[in-house]
């Protein structure tokens, strides 16, 4: 792959570093709440030592974006690696059901990788050689294919014991620690980049500080809407998949399906696809497949509906997620890109958490009828639409 090879050596360990850490993630994700039930706790304490993951995770990325920038990018990584570390073993000092541990170790594991995950994207957007939409679909094919493979290692490590993932959380973080921490890399420092004012066709250098402040507000209300939208996939796809099927299971074949897909055709769609393309045209047309997506519900055509709702929701996915970090890279300060990207988190926190609370209210409203997905359709088109309140931000090859 061109990327790939245009890559330097220590980008290529932080592409490493993003399937190793996707990959250990999700062998313990999914099996969290079962390893903590089969320890004795009971199932409110459950919900919320996972809830305080995903919490931690994304409600304190605002403030890891200023950290990265203040502090440097390798202290970052030093201390993201260190607290994952920490974290795990917590998790494995906690069995028997001791609060405190497991409490303190699910804290430091999300913070922990919230501090990696915008130091990592931050060092990748940096590399000279490579465009940041190409670097940022790039990684996201390197997540999803450990979003693919981690449950089923999870899965087949599992039958030996809990403790096993932890050991190989640990030990894998402890080798990329080293690996990327030791020897300080070449873009360890903001990189001059092309100013927001030259490199779209935005308003004059002159007028760019007041524009640059209200271009935010639609590039943030996007964000939220994109997970408020993709949050459904947690709330009323699996309840609505297992209405048309009739099997528990449905819902994972459209998880599996989408993580497949995303693996296959991410770098391809965004690099040959719509490589010349502006930002703001994927995100609009990213959203626009939303609509396509949920639209297919509407008739409730059972396992033909599922399946017609996986490849415009993948497409959704793979234009909008990366194209909201590169409009956010593309007109932030050099000196500012862990804000920008911490910012972007921060609204899918917000989005996530919002989501999730309309979604059941909806589903609770409207059971699961026309309207429902009308609603989601309308929202999509809505989020098009305010797409186009945002610069022209074009790729700039190599």
């Amino acid at each position: 792959m061109k990327t790939w090879r245009r890559t330097s050596s220590d980008g290529r360990a932080l592409l490493l570093a993003v399937l190793v850490t996707g990959l250990t993630t999700f062998m313990f994700l999914p099996l969290l709440a079962i390893h903590f039930t089969a320890e004795g706790l009971p199932a409110g304490r459950v919900g919320f030592l996972v809830g305080l993951l995903a919490f931690c995770s994304q409600g304190f990325s605002l403030v890891c974006g200023l950290i990265v920038d203040r502090l440097g990018p390798r202290a970052v990584l030093i201390s993201g690696f260190a607290l994952r570390i920490v974290g795990y073993l917590l998790l494995a000092l906690g069995d028997g059901g001791r609060l405190v541990p497991l409490v303190t170790g699910i804290a430091a594991i999300g913070v922990g990788g919230s501090l990696l995950g915008l130091t990592i994207k931050t060092l990748l957007v940096r590399e000279d050689s490579v465009e940041p939409r190409e670097m940022l679909a790039l990684r996201s094919t390197f997540v999803n294919v450990g979003v693919v493979a981690g449950p089923a290692l999870g899965a087949a490590v599992y039958p030996l014991g809990f403790s096993y993932i932890l050991a190989a959380c640990v030990l894998s973080h402890l080798l990329l620690g080293l690996r990327l921490t030791l020897r300080p890399a070449a873009n360890d420092r903001p990189a001059q980049r092309t100013s927001p004012a030259t490199a779209t066709d935005a308003p004059s250098a002159a007028a760019t500080p007041q524009w640059a402040r209200w271009r935010w507000v639609p590039l943030c209300l996007l964000g939220v809407a994109f997970w408020a939208i993709y949050s459904q996939l947690n709330v009323l796809m699996p309840i609505t998949a297992k209405e048309l099927t009739g099997s528990t299971g449905a819902s994972s074949v459209v998880f599996t399906l989408n993580g497949v897909l995303c693996v296959l055709l991410q770098y391809t769609l965004l690099h040959h696809v719509f490589g010349k393309a502006t930002t703001r045209t994927l995100l609009a047309v990213g959203f626009v497949a939303f609509a396509c997506a949920y639209a297919v519900f509407i008739p409730l055509a059972g396992w033909s509906s599922l399946f017609a709702f996986v490849l415009p929701v993948t497409v959704a996915e793979m234009l909008i997620a990366p194209s909201l970090d590169e409009q956010a890279v593309k007109v932030s300060s050099a000196r500012r890109t862990g804000l920008a990207l911490g910012t972007m988190s921060a609204a899918g926190a917000v989005g996530s958490l919002l989501g999730s609370s309309l979604g059941g209210y909806l589903l609770q409203t409207l059971h699961g009828d026309t309207g429902l997905w009308l609603v989601l359709v309308v929202f999509s088109l809505v989020a098009a639409a305010t797409c186009f309140l945002l610069p022209k931000v074009h790729p700039q090859h190599a």
